[in-house]
């Protein structure tokens, strides 16, 4: 893994994951992730543009990604996933292989994933968990 740009309490990316979104977001505009865990996705993180996705109650937004040079990227996941990771710290990567059709970087060649960890003691207690 590339070392990480961004961390927001929650959630972070790393320096590959970055260059993709600013590329995107050229193409694009203001960007959003969203992850479900539902079966079209699977576990991956869905990348859109910024209100294309619409979230609502049954979301949980983790935090906004600071890329240089492009607007905050909001990370939301659905409730019921995040009952399943509300103690890790996810870190939104890249690699080659094919992202799902309905993710912005599925024609590039390249897949969005996510990398976790538990959170720390100190990180719960700020977060007030």
């Amino acid at each position: 893994m590339t070392s990480t740009v961004s961390s927001a309490g929650r959630v972070a990316i790393t320096e590959d994951a970055a260059g993709l979104l600013r590329r995107l977001a050229d193409e694009h505009g203001p960007l959003m992730f969203h992850q479900s865990g539902g079966c079209c996705d699977g576990s991956s993180p869905m990348c859109y543009p910024q209100g294309e996705f619409l979230t609502g109650d049954s979301d949980v937004h983790l935090g906004d990604l600071g890329v240089p040079g492009i607007d905050p990227v909001p990370v939301w996941m659905s409730r019921d996933q995040f009952a399943y990771w509300s103690h890790t710290h996810l870190t939104i990567d890249v690699v080659p292989g094919r992202g799902s059709g309905f993710s912005l970087e599925a024609p590039t060649g390249n897949r969005f994933l996510i990398r976790s960890r538990l959170l720390t003691d100190d990180e719960l207690a700020a977060l007030g968990m």
